[in-house]
Order: structure tokens, then sequence, then C-alpha cells
């Protein structure tokens, strides 16, 4: 993934694509390869933690491969979920497996920064590893607030920048070497597994992203680190107009 000039990472919406549609149909293993199995414990905990209540509606955004759509829709009871990413690859995987689960959950082809959906949309937006690759951050967390409807629900599970622990350093070991070489080897595409680490590190601090959250109109930003500090969960509310 190239640098600009400024020494920032790549990110724009092409590239993102492009990046997403070639790890595609080793996305599913190499998550649950890499993080140890932790992903599924941490969408179980996102669930939990989002509280969805019957009927209502719930957009999880940067869907990806459906993991997360999934886990609302089986343990979620009347809700009305739909799956949107702007990598086509990636949602038809999705519907595959939503579709092998006897399942069913409407999807869209949608940019973050440009949802295709009117103000005040959804009870909840949940987003798992995908805000983090946002071209521009500040007009995304915008754009979901605008979806949402009053009092509606924010949850972002993304890794964080530095774990934290007694088990920092050999965490941050194979975050910065090993899984870049087992990534690249087995999705045979080397630069999605450097960009990784190295978007993991410039992704804003808890503390950070709680601010960037209320400058953009959320309220009661709680935060919940996972597997000591090496993922977080931010859970916000929006906040009164």
């Amino acid at each position: 993934m190239a640098e600009g000039l400024d020494g920032s990472i790549d990110k724009s919406a092409e590239k993102i694509r492009s990046m997403f549609a070639r790890i595609a149909p080793r996305y599913d293993l190499l998550n649950r390869l890499l993080s140890g199995g932790s992903d599924v414990a941490w969408r179980r905990k996102a669930n939990l933690l989002l509280a969805i209540r019957p009927g209502e509606r719930i957009l999880d955004l940067c869907s990806g491969t459906g993991d997360l759509a999934l886990e609302f829709v089986r343990r979620s009871a009347g809700a009305r979920v739909v799956a949107a990413d702007f990598t086509f690859e990636m949602l038809a995987l999705g519907q595959g497996k939503i579709r092998s689960a006897g399942l069913r959950v409407p999807e869209a082809a949608a940019d973050g920064l440009r949802l295709p959906f009117p103000a005040g949309s959804f009870d909840g937006v949940a987003a798992a590893f995908g805000i983090r690759n946002f071209e521009d951050l500040a007009r995304g967390l915008r754009e979901v607030h605008r979806v949402l409807a009053p009092a509606g629900r924010f949850l972002i599970l993304e890794f964080a920048p530095e774990p934290v622990g007694p088990l920092r350093p050999l965490v941050a070991f194979y975050l910065r070497f090993v899984l870049p070489i087992v990534g690249g080897l087995i999705s045979r595409d080397g630069a999605a597994y450097r960009y990784l680490p190295e978007s993991m590190s410039r992704w804003p601090a808890p503390a950070a992203l709680t601010t960037k959250l209320e400058e953009a109109g959320f309220a009661s930003v709680e935060v919940h680190p996972l597997s000591m500090g090496i993922a977080v969960i931010h859970l916000a509310r929006k906040g009164q107009p």
C-alpha cells in the first residue's frame, strides 16, 4: 500500500476496494487463523453490547463477508439487519454464507462516506474492522450520525493501535512481523497484510477516537477493551442536534 508525500497511507476508495477484492477468497480463513479465533468472541461481545431489540433496524457497515450481520440475525430475534459494503466480492461471499445458513439479510453496495440511506434510517449501526480504512474518518463518522435515528447506537469494533498488558511486547512482535508474513503467504498478497499492521498503528487510541466521535455529534461513548487491549469496542449514542 503506497504512502502519500506526507507519510500517510493511501486509503483512496479504489485502492481499498481493490485490496479487499483480492484477498476476499481467503479473508475468513485468515481472520480465524491470525486472531486465534478471538474475532468470533469479539463479535459476540459486540452483539451483547449493541443490545438489539425486536424490530430494530440495524446496519452492518463495512460488512465484508457478513460475519457480524450473521451474528446479529442469529442472536437478535426480530431485528431487521442490512449488510453494506463497497467491495462486491466480499458481499457475494457474505450472501453465500447467509443463504447457506437459511437466513436472509438484504445487502447494499455502499461507500461508508456516501451512504445511500435517508437520515434516521437505523436504530443501530455497527462496523467491525472497517472504519479504520475510511479515507476521511471525520466524514464517515458524520455520515453514520446522519443515518441513525435519535438516540441510535453506533458500535465500532477495531484493533487497538498499541496492545496493553504484560504480553504487550509479544503481541506487538506478532502484529508487526508474524502477521504480515503469514497473511501474505496464505493470501498471496503481501501488500494487503503489510497494510494491516501499518493501518492499525496509525488508528486513533481509544481516548482519541472517543473525542472524534464526540466531535461528530455522538454522546456517552463507552470504551470496552478486548483480549488485553488487542481490540477495542466503542459504543456511542447519537447526541442531540
